[in-house]
């Protein structure tokens, strides 16, 4: 859909020539406000948005050259036309040195005037394409970017490609700092919209009384502080992608009118009734257990169903082995070339130490991590001694039942929690056997049976029974 434009100013001190301009530009489809002085105009482009102003060279008070000038200065972006009776070639210049776009001399043709108000109208819809363009920008992520070589961020890139060449809407699961957003970005990026416009919401960062204003829009006047008409992020993303992150934060209400809104695309702003219709893909995150959210009757069980089209389901960064060496790798490049210090590589033993961390908070957690670590770092590789010790962020993970997705046994799901349980003991004790085994109130042989048994391996150059240094 083509977004109406907004309404063209007309500035004129005679009465009938308002009303003349403003029935002409109505035949034409153009909604057009009127101001009989340029004092009035001004307060008018404080309030409202206008992507044109029409204006006659005399005015009572301010003349219309003075006028252009104030308008130049503070909204550059509208085209201003204007209307003169003495079309001299002096006055053409300093028409166009005050502002002008173009100006057109009395009497004129209705065709004359409708040409220049096309031309204004060309220019408003290039300039907003143009600061779209510019501020999305390297904002959408490309596949590539999500890194990491174990089997299940393989087989999301893969998903991904496969997906994101269609219309289907997506719904993506993970924990805080996974990335949801990079996720959501790469399937912009590789999608048939990925010219037109990706925009982002995050649902738990917006008041909840703002929220439905800040997606679909709002009418002026309609609540305190809407001071003139406000479209709304859909019509932004309108023939593109919008990514509502945290959804399982909006409100109930607010759900219902995104469950009619995703029927067909249509909604209608706040405090408004003409009822709109865009065309967008919606692709949706949330950090919660969405299962629970339902039962709670947080979140509508037929909303779920409706953005569930295709699931991904990203892992912690605790489940992807050596992932975490390979992104810190990533993240040290990436910081050392702004920071320009000679920091090449991660020793063994600061290696050693992020590979035991649980990282609760994900990839999150890794990348300030590296990124604390290269400031601090006076030599040429990331010691030990420039990470955090993780005390605090190891209490903030809390043991959970493992989940359960009804493809794994009974023996399985014990054997996952047993794993996590003997894991993150071990990462605590700085791999030292025997006050783990303690703490198990089990032997120190009986132990490392388990971990024989589990496939737990102790970080290279570590002894059992030794603390990790």
């Amino acid at each position: 859909m083509t977004l109406p434009l907004p309404p063209v100013l007309i500035v004129d001190d005679e009465k009938n020539m308002r009303a003349s301009l403003q029935t002409l530009l109505a035949d034409e489809g153009y909604t057009a406000s009127a101001a009989d002085s340029a004092e009035t105009a001004l307060l008018l482009l404080a309030r409202e948005e206008f992507f044109m102003v029409i204006t006659d060279a005399r005015l009572g008070g301010m003349n219309g050259y003075e006028f252009l000038r104030q308008l130049h200065r503070q909204w550059p972006e509208i085209s201003p036309l204007m209307i003169t009776a003495y079309a001299t070639p002096r006055l053409a210049v300093e028409a166009i040195q005050a502002g002008a776009i173009d100006y057109v001399s009395k009497p004129y043709a209705p065709e004359e005037l409708l040409h220049a108000v096309g031309r204004c109208a060309e220019r408003y819809r290039l300039l907003r394409e143009n600061a779209t363009l510019r501020a999305r920008a390297n904002e959408a992520a490309h596949v590539e970017d999500i890194i990491g070589e174990a089997p299940k961020l393989r087989e999301l890139r893969d998903l991904i490609r496969t997906v994101a060449p269609t219309d289907a809407r997506v719904l993506v699961l993970g924990e805080s700092g996974t990335g949801k957003e990079l996720v959501a970005g790469a399937i912009h990026s590789l999608s048939r919209r990925h010219r037109a416009n990706y925009v982002r919401i995050n649902c738990a960062a917006i008041p909840e009384t703002l929220l439905e204003s800040e997606l679909f829009g709002h009418e002026k006047g309609a609540f305190t502080g809407a001071l003139k008409q406000k479209p709304g992020r859909v019509e932004e993303a309108d023939g593109g992608t919008i990514f509502l992150d945290e959804i399982a934060d909006m409100s109930r209400p607010l759900q219902a009118k995104l469950l009619r809104f995703l029927e067909d695309g249509s909604f209608t702003r706040v405090g408004g009734t003409q009822e709109l219709r865009v065309n967008v893909r919606l692709v949706a995150a949330t950090n919660r257990d969405i299962v629970q959210a339902i039962r709670e009757d947080a979140f509508r069980e037929d909303l779920f169903h409706r953005l569930n089209v295709v699931q991904f389901r990203l892992p912690p960064l605790r489940e992807r082995g050596g992932d975490a060496l390979l992104l810190a790798a990533h993240f040290l490049k990436h910081f050392n070339a702004g920071m320009n210090k000679p920091v090449e590589k991660i020793s063994a033993a600061a290696g050693q130490k992020l590979s035991r961390h649980h990282w609760p908070g994900n990839v999150r957690e890794l990348k300030n991590v590296i990124e604390r670590a290269l400031i601090l770092e006076t030599t040429q590789e990331i010691q030990a001694v420039s990470l955090p010790d993780f005390q605090i962020e190891t209490q903030l993970h809390k043991a959970e039942l493992p989940a359960v997705t009804g493809k794994e046994s009974l023996d399985e799901i014990v054997a996952q929690f047993e794993r996590e349980l003997i894991t993150t003991l071990l990462g605590k004790n700085n791999f030292n056997l025997n006050k783990t085994a303690e703490q198990l109130k089990i032997s120190r042989h009986a132990l490392r049976y388990r971990m024989q048994r589990l496939n737990i391996q102790l970080p290279e150059g570590s002894e059992p029974g030794r603390e990790v240094s």
